[in-house]
């Protein structure tokens, strides 16, 4: 017997059960004796959605020890925690953040993924927000002629130099998450018609930047930076005083989450600890900081 035709009765047990709870069942029922553990572990990830295949199902507090930093300079380890049971495919998590960063067309620092998946009762699609992971070994930053990107010592937080950046792409090539994006001077009608909003500069690594032909980041490769731009001169961001990067913040069905992995008070600390995650392409050893809970 395949495991395929039995993962719907599976559904609604693994979407409420524990790793541990799914495992000592994989044990406990005889007809599951032929199937390899980790046949079942990749159905459920695929019934999660295409999107995450490539995925590893972590157990509570695995999350966090697999990618635990060992860089003594480390002050923050700032990552995101994403909940695809709340995510309903609204977008207003890409919308604010291009207002936030003032992204021109073609340039989407998160996306969300979504994927009809069957067979499902309810025929509820799976949505996914994906920013950039800020990965613990980012395949990015080593192909770089240029080192014009880079994981910032302070806080993991991996960015790009726009003054040294050359366009050649070579990073957006390395990403396996495509979460790279080239500025080709395209431009939004407020911005090609020069309205007053045109001469807004974008907040971007503080730097306000206005945009104009030929000058940076115009011809640079482009990514999230988890609104650093927010972070006061201590490099801590504040959720009451709005300092917090625009997509969690404006998440309509509180679905992402943002904060310090490193801090055990933390809200994403917390949901690692209790709930089931996954990372994305796990066999890669890129040791993502974008958690997704199932």
């Amino acid at each position: 017997m395949t495991a395929a035709p039995m993962l719907f009765e599976w559904q609604e047990k693994a979407m409420s059960a524990s790793t541990e709870e799914i495992e000592q069942t994989l044990k406990q029922d005889p007809t599951l004796s032929q199937i390899e553990r980790r046949e079942v572990f990749g159905l459920l990830g695929r019934w999660l959605g295409g999107a995450l295949a490539g995925a590893t199902v972590l157990k509570a507090g695995e999350a966090l020890a697999s990618s635990a930093s060992t860089n003594s300079k480390r002050r923050h380890r700032y990552g995101m925690v994403i909940d695809t049971r709340r995510c309903v495919g609204c977008r207003a998590c890409v919308v604010a953040c291009k207002a936030e960063n003032k992204t021109p067309p073609g340039v989407s620092y998160t996306v969300v993924v979504d994927h009809v998946v069957e067979p499902r009762i309810d025929d509820k699609p799976l949505f996914m927000t994906k920013p950039c992971f800020h990965c613990e070994h980012p395949p990015c930053t080593d192909v770089c002629p240029v080192s014009a990107t880079y994981k910032r010592q302070q806080d993991g937080i991996v960015v790009v130099d726009y003054d040294r950046c050359i366009g050649c792409r070579y990073c957006m090539t390395a990403c396996p998450y495509s979460a790279r994006w080239f500025d080709f001077n395209e431009n939004y009608p407020a911005v090609a018609e020069q309205t007053p909003y045109a001469a807004v500069p974008s907040p971007e690594y503080n730097q306000f930047r206005k945009r104009e032909k030929g000058k940076s980041p115009v011809g640079n490769v482009r990514k999230c930076t988890f609104c650093l731009h927010l972070q006061d001169e201590k490099g801590e961001y504040n959720r009451a005083e709005g300092r917090w990067p625009a997509c969690a913040k404006t998440c309509t069905g509180k679905a992402i989450h943002f904060g310090d992995l490193n801090d055990r008070n933390s809200e994403v600390y917390r949901l690692l600890r209790e709930r089931t995650a996954i990372r994305l392409k796990e066999e890669l050893g890129t040791e993502p900081n974008v958690f997704y809970l199932i």
